[in-house]
């Protein structure tokens, strides 16, 4: 048996593969399955660390990227799209997989596109309220379909057994906080709270210069866990030598680049309110039950990260501000007001592990054995 994963770009669509190839590792052992062979198609490795420990052979592939504003990028990267797909259906037709599953994006569309055309089933995950472009396309002759919100169904064939809600699956790495040693680990004060803010292993940089133009107040009263994202640490560190030149508490900011499994643990397991975009990263908050403030994109860059944000607000687990109506003043408000509400941060924390789904990898990896297997005969 033979499974090819493709998406990426970013890590809301690579993490998630990674989880369901964990989970078809631990299914494949227990319903006594032998071994399948497993590829990950895309147009960079992303993190190889992660594909080695999970077995998986990279297949590189050129992907362009199709912008919703006028670019001059837009144009060559229609001719990397097409080499893309000539050298997709090039090693999809030498390792001829018995299932494919897309997670999304631009980075997919070769993949899926060769998957097509080589009559291969197709699996695809969708992690936003609404599909982009390459889902929306893939779901048309997709065999199943897995949606993390409800409301992703109406954008979607409407045929019985194709879709199926499933959450957005989340690694066994992260999933359970980590509060023993934390404190030592990440050179925390016992007693004071911890706010985390998480901007995506690419940052946020509206968040970023709205966290430092806070930070002199916020940290009289909490500690900073800040993923700022590779780019934009040795910045943030030089203005935050400035603005802490004579502040009392400016050893309680606590600047990241990137945080790695155990880090990321261990500051969930401390945290006591999150800061954060609007993409995959909602269900490992959802699953760590902490209360947080949801800050989508704003809508003229994605509109489903918005959807998203209201989405999971409703189920009462979380607080959206908008990015147009970001400040300082605001986020400060908001941390305080959850914090200093027992009824506000235990209700947060109850709903947000409502809306978990912890069996969604396992949901998705039985999928695709399932197709596999029935190919494969």
């Amino acid at each position: 048996m033979k499974i090819l994963f493709t998406g990426g770009g970013t890590g809301g669509h690579f993490y998630p593969i990674i989880a369901v190839v964990e989970a078809l590792h631990e299914r494949v052992k227990e319903r006594k399955i032998i071994a399948p062979k497993l590829y990950y198609m895309a147009s960079s490795r992303y993190n190889a660390r992660a594909l080695f420990d999970n077995e998986l052979e990279f297949v590189p592939v050129s992907a362009g990227k199709i912008r919703r504003y006028f670019s001059i990028l837009n144009i060559t990267d229609i001719f990397k799209t097409l080499f893309g797909c000539v050298s997709a259906i090039v090693s999809m037709y030498r390792i001829y997989p018995d299932v494919v599953f897309g997670k999304g994006g631009y980075v997919s569309f070769p993949a899926l596109f060769a998957a097509k055309l080589l009559h291969i089933p197709v699996i695809i995950h969708e992690s936003d309220s609404a599909p982009g472009r390459v889902n929306a396309w893939a779901g048309k002759f997709a065999k199943k379909i897995a949606i993390s919100y409800p409301n992703a169904a109406a954008h979607f064939p409407k045929k019985e057994g194709l879709i199926a809600l499933t959450g957005c699956p989340v690694r066994n790495g992260v999933v359970q906080p980590l509060s023993n040693g934390a404190h030592e680990f990440l050179h925390l004060e016992q007693n004071t709270p911890v706010i985390l803010i998480l901007g995506g292993s690419q940052g946020a940089q509206h968040i970023n210069d709205i966290i430092i133009e806070g930070l002199p107040e916020l940290l009289n009263r909490y500690q900073i866990i800040h993923q700022t994202g590779r780019d934009n640490i040795e910045e943030i560190k030089s203005t935050t030598s400035v603005i802490f030149k004579d502040h009392p508490y400016s050893f309680r900011y606590h600047p990241f680049d990137y945080l790695n499994e155990l880090a990321l643990r261990m500051s969930a397991g401390v945290a006591d309110v999150v800061i954060s975009r609007a993409g995959s990263i909602i269900f490992e908050i959802a699953a760590w039950g902490i209360p947080s403030i949801i800050i989508p994109l704003p809508t003229s860059i994605s509109h489903d990260q918005t959807a998203n944000a209201f989405a999971y607000a409703r189920t009462g687990a979380a607080s959206v501000v908008e990015d147009n109506n970001l400040s300082a003043h605001i986020v400060i408000e908001e941390i305080d007001r959850i914090y200093n509400s027992p009824i506000i941060k235990e209700t947060m924390k109850q709903k947000a592990k409502d809306f978990a789904r912890l069996d969604s990898a396992r949901l998705i990896a039985d999928a695709i054995l399932d197709i596999a297997l029935r190919h494969e005969k």
